[in-house]
């Protein structure tokens, strides 16, 4: 057993230090460039389809998800514990200098999304129960020609997110309630479970519309609570903004010597909590975007840009000014219990449970995100119903059980499997970003032209069976 920790601990090392944060960064960049940032330059256009979404419900196909439901189901796995405890960790571990590198590895994520997206949507299929399924397993596959590698991908994404990873959130539910509550953590499992089991079995209209009504909600919730505590700590603000900027690139200045927090350490944690907590280029949030009925994979892949924006430079900025301007991060605690010691700051005791309300949000919606992630890749590798019911009792039994215990090698496991599936990921992304930037050519010219939106899957499919 020690010997497998070992293991895993040293692959893990040499992903999450290295492998992963160059990767992700670098192939953000890289498509930045390529693409023109259309994260910049498609802001606007990407805000006003999101936003309008929210308050023009949209009728979608069946089979599908409407644009705006593949969107909150996508941010629904994306704000999670990373959102909470991730952010408390990169400022323990970079200091606040961390907050601009987590912002700057949002900034070029969106490009990285909006190319997974384009490329869900392009290569997606119709599966056997006439529902929509495509993402990374079916972009590698059609895309690539590579089933095994797809084949690979989609076993790792379902150990990773559907089993373990919901394993975690579990966890971080029982916790939370468990610390402002006093319910015991077996009771708070089987409830998730219960609560949890009567979404999967609605199938994809079920999570849909459970994704549409509460994320939005969840969200603006948390951010109210934030600004609250902003303007009761608003002479803070400035100074705090300062300590951001200024620690990004000389930590020493800000926290003093003794610390011993460089540059190095700032952009490296910020950098990795902003990328793992917006999943740009992890192969997750794909499978979501894949299913959205638009008139052209341009569309989703700048709703998809926006998901990005909402999850770090909102969500994890909200969290990142609570602990900074209430001096959260010098009392020596870690992980959630920094976030949590902010808001109690702020507002005692009530704060404390206002977080664990919202940190069970945040978790109970990524396991709804996680889950159906998984069940798109089930999809992929099995035919049929039965594997689906099959898989379904698995996650359940790995949510309860993960409400009342941690096994440490369980966890490292998930962070492994979760670092491994970015790999091939990260191969497609580069070999076909060229697709992505033909899409958003081929948008751009019916939009000059004054065309209504078209992009014509099916000859798409044609091509790619013929190339």
């Amino acid at each position: 057993m020690h010997a497998l920790e070992r293991i895993v601990s040293f692959v893990n090392g040499i992903l999450w230090d290295y492998v992963l944060v160059i990767g992700l960064v670098g192939i953000g960049i890289f498509l930045s460039i390529m693409l023109g940032f259309p994260q910049i330059k498609k802001f606007g256009t990407a805000a006003k389809k999101v936003f309008g979404g929210i308050f023009n419900k949209e009728e979608n196909k069946e089979g599908s998800m409407s644009s705006f439901q593949a969107l909150a189901t996508s941010i629904a796995a994306q704000i999670g514990t990373g959102n909470v405890a991730g952010v408390a960790t990169a400022i323990a571990s970079g200091g606040p200098g961390a907050v601009f590198w987590m912002w700057m590895s949002a900034i070029f994520g969106m490009a990285t999304i909006f190319v997974e997206a384009t490329l869900a949507q392009k290569y997606r299929e119709t599966d056997v129960d006439g529902q929509l399924v495509g993402g990374p397993a079916y972009y590698i596959k059609n895309g690539l020609k590579s089933k095994g590698l797809a084949t690979f991908f989609a076993i790792a994404l379902i150990i990773a997110l559907g089993f373990i990873g919901n394993m975690v959130q579990s966890n971080s539910i029982a916790d939370a309630i468990s610390r402002a509550f006093n319910i015991p953590n077996i009771a708070i499992g089987i409830a998730i479970a219960i609560i949890a089991g009567l979404i999967f079995i609605g199938g994809m209209s079920r999570i849909a519309k459970f994704a549409e009504m509460v994320v939005p909600v969840m969200a603006v919730i948390y951010i109210l609570g934030t600004v609250t505590v902003l303007i009761l700590f608003r002479s803070s603000i400035i100074p705090t903004l300062k300590s951001i900027i200024v620690g990004a690139f000389n930590p020493q200045a800000v926290l003093g010597g003794a610390v011993g927090i460089g540059i190095k350490q700032a952009v490296r944690y910020g950098v990795a909590r902003g990328l793992f907590s917006n999943e740009a280029g992890m192969g997750s949030t794909p499978n979501s975007h894949a299913v959205a009925d638009v008139e052209h994979p341009a569309e989703q892949g700048f709703s998809a840009m926006i998901s990005v924006f909402i999850d770090t430079i909102l969500v994890c900025t909200a969290t990142a000014l609570v602990i900074l301007v209430t001096g959260a991060d010098k009392l020596g605690l870690a992980g959630v219990a920094v976030t949590q010691r902010g808001f109690g700051i702020a507002f005692g005791p009530i704060g404390e449970r206002f977080l664990a309300i919202c940190l069970t949000f945040f978790a109970f919606t990524t396991v709804i995100g996680w889950y159906y992630f998984g069940e798109n890749n089930l999809r992929f590798l099995f035919k049929g119903k039965i594997a689906i019911r099959i898989y379904q009792v698995i996650v359940l039994i790995f949510i309860v059980l993960g409400s009342y215990q941690k096994v440490d090698l369980v966890w490292n496991v998930a962070d492994m499997f979760n670092g491994i599936m970015v790999i091939p990921n990260l191969i497609a992304l580069f070999l076909l970003y060229k697709e992505s930037k033909n899409m958003l050519r081929d948008y751009d010219s019916q939009i000059a032209k004054g065309e209504k939106l078209y992009f014509n899957y099916e000859f798409e499919k044609q091509t790619n069976s013929r190339g």
